[in-house]
């Protein structure tokens, strides 16, 4: 086996010219050829061919044709629209000719010139059939099925994230991420300014943590490692992926605060106790 099955150029031109003398080689020719190549030359039971050198040689070998092609047929055509894209023009016509007998009945559309503006029309409408545990259970009128759309050839399938392995070749997989932030701050201060931005905030058992701990919007747990370093724990996925972004955030923000309050209370300090000693002064 060797291609172009047209014999033009190629490993099967080159095999060609070696073994087209001898009459116990044969060559098979699968599928259509165009006009002008060797392979249509052959076929036409030629008794010499010019070789790729330029030289003219007999043609001894056996030479078979099967229609093996991947191009539609007759009786394989039932679209409402039909594009001849290329061919052999008498060919092309001839086709034409049958597939307007064919679809007389029918609202068939036919193109076949290469610079003829064509405009067909779809349904955009999908339809996915649902299988494996989402198949158990006929939704009611309104309901929202949830799952993953799976894409196969002419056809949508709506299935449960675990029984994605089992009606496909794909599979899943879970990410637990953790990232540990430097933060000196009161466990207090960091539970309010999350309230303020999550609905959800709750604290954990002292038994499921050595120390503080809180449940933020029921995604992402923020642990108390030491007294210099939290953790954020969460099972990746898009949402959990945000809520540890502005988690993040928010942690660098207050760590980024704290200096600045404590600079605050030093100099309001400072500023009473010399307050103070000029009133002793003036007293004395």
């Amino acid at each position: 086996m060797a291609s172009p099955s047209g014999l033009q150029s190629g490993l099967s031109t080159q095999l060609f010219d070696m073994w087209c003398s001898d009459k116990k080689n044969a060559c098979v020719i699968p599928g259509y050829v165009v006009e002008g190549m060797l392979a249509k030359t052959i076929i036409n039971e030629t008794k010499e061919f010019t070789l790729m050198n330029g030289l003219t040689a007999p043609l001894n070998m056996q030479v078979h044709y099967i229609s093996f092609s991947a191009h539609a047929d007759f009786a394989q055509l039932m679209p409402p629209n039909i594009i001849l894209v290329h061919g052999e023009a008498n060919e092309m016509g001839r086709l034409k000719q049958k597939l307007i007998t064919q679809f007389a009945d029918r609202n068939t559309k036919l193109f076949r010139q290469r610079t003829q503006s064509v405009e067909m029309y779809f349904n955009s409408e999908k339809m996915a059939k649902p299988i494996g545990r989402l198949a158990e259970k006929t939704p009611e009128v309104g309901e929202t099925v949830s799952g993953l759309l799976v894409k196969k050839p002419f056809a949508y399938q709506i299935m449960a994230p675990n029984n994605l392995h089992v009606f496909s070749q794909l599979s899943t997989a879970n990410i637990s991420q953790k990232i540990t932030i430097a933060y000196t701050g009161a466990s207090g201060v960091l539970k309010h300014r999350l309230k303020l931005i999550f609905e959800s905030v709750e604290s954990l058992p002292d038994e499921e943590s050595e120390g503080p701990a809180f449940r933020v919007h029921e995604r992402l747990t923020v642990k108390y490692e030491s007294e210099k370093h939290i953790s954020l724990h969460w099972r990746s996925d898009p949402i959990s992926d945000m809520v540890s972004d502005c988690v993040v955030a928010l942690v660098l923000n207050i760590s980024g605060e704290i200096p600045k309050v404590l600079v605050e209370s030093e100099e309001g300090t400072n500023a009473e106790q010399e307050n103070n000693e000029k009133t002793e002064k003036t007293f004395l």
